[in-house]
């Protein structure tokens, strides 16, 4: 199980365009279970399974695969028309052209291009920025298109360079996850992610089969799945994930297993904006979310499995990672188990 977890804020940002409609939040939040009181909490996650189900639920409440946030409402099937479009494609680069005619036939504010060159493609999103004031439509169109790239291919497009045509934003220490790239730059001209054109040249490795099985949860599956795994802050979280619960293994430790001096992890980490303590408080953080919606275990258990001794010292760190205590974050999610409604 993916122990990874999603901050709150891009729960408040995709939720823009349905207040825009005029909906009850509160009500639409209870049937994934998760309390509005939650919203309030800036440092509180939640597990990708959730939102997944938060995404579908908007979607089907909005009839609006852009869920309110475009004047006009994009129809629900318009992505699985669009994938069934695509998947009898021989290459990548052909899929992706397509791909970027289909949406144009629905006008030009909203749109994805694709450039090649020699040695480098790039797909840019144009987005109006005054419809998508927190970015989370343009964060996800990214995110949706790269994993739909990844599903295609069968394996993760790695990012040379990602630009954003925008002010980096306060939610920034997420994007190494969704958009790790050797670059990654704000204040720039346009937004766009930068990938290696041989990509355009590989075969589509799907079927019509597979895609019947993907359209089952895509596309909200793929805002959570093909996140980045080559950054140095994933391949210690992978090193340290078989130690929750046990004594955690020093900086040293973790520099040889890597084969790296501790000097040059302790300066790669820094460089992506981490520290080996970070790694291992967000590690046991994202464990303790997903146990806890696990009504079986006890707080006790709980703290336990995720390397605590006492309860108490457990309650304090989930305290100050999330902004709520273990007992009132399982509280606030203790629908998720039983509204089962998508």
């Amino acid at each position: 199980m993916s122990r990874d977890t999603i901050s709150i804020h891009f729960v408040n940002a995709a939720l823009t365009g349905v207040k825009r409609m005029g909906l009850d939040v509160d009500n639409l939040l209870s049937h994934v279970g998760i309390e509005a009181e939650l919203l309030r909490q800036p440092k509180a996650r939640i597990s990708p399974d959730q939102y997944t189900k938060f995404v579908q639920m908007l979607w089907l409440v909005t009839q609006d695969e852009h869920v309110g946030f475009d004047s006009q409402p994009r129809r629900l099937g318009t992505f699985a028309m669009m994938c069934q479009l695509i998947i009898h494609c021989k290459t990548l680069g052909e899929a992706l052209e397509r791909s970027t005619e289909f949406y144009r036939l629905f006008g030009d504010d909203w749109s994805v291009t694709l450039e090649r060159d020699k040695h480098e493609a790039r797909l840019i999103p144009l987005i109006p920025s005054d419809r998508d004031p927190d970015h989370f439509i343009t964060e996800s169109i990214l995110m949706i298109w790269h994993g739909l790239a990844s599903w295609l291919i069968e394996r993760r497009l790695s990012l040379e360079r990602v630009h954003f045509g925008y002010e980096r934003p306060n939610h920034a220490e997420e994007y190494d996850a969704l958009f790790f790239a050797p670059v990654m730059q704000f204040n720039a001209s346009r937004t766009e992610i930068t990938f290696a054109a041989d990509y355009l040249d590989l075969p589509i490795r799907q079927t019509e089969e597979t895609l019947e099985e993907f359209l089952k949860t895509a596309p909200a599956q793929l805002l959570v799945k093909f996140k980045n795994t080559n950054s140095l802050t994933n391949r210690i979280r992978d090193v340290l994930k078989s130690q929750i619960g046990e004594e955690m293994p020093t900086l040293n430790d973790v520099a040889a297993m890597l084969y790296l001096s501790p000097q040059t992890l302790r300066r790669r980490l820094a460089a992506e904006g981490k520290s080996y303590q970070g790694v291992k408080d967000s590690l046991r953080r994202d464990a303790a979310i997903h146990l806890l919606l696990r009504p079986e275990l006890t707080l006790e258990d709980v703290a336990q499995q995720v390397g605590f001794s006492e309860t108490s010292t457990f309650h304090r760190a989930f305290k100050k990672w999330t902004g709520v205590t273990p007992g009132l974050y399982r509280q606030l999610h203790g629908g998720f188990m039983h509204n089962d409604v998508l």
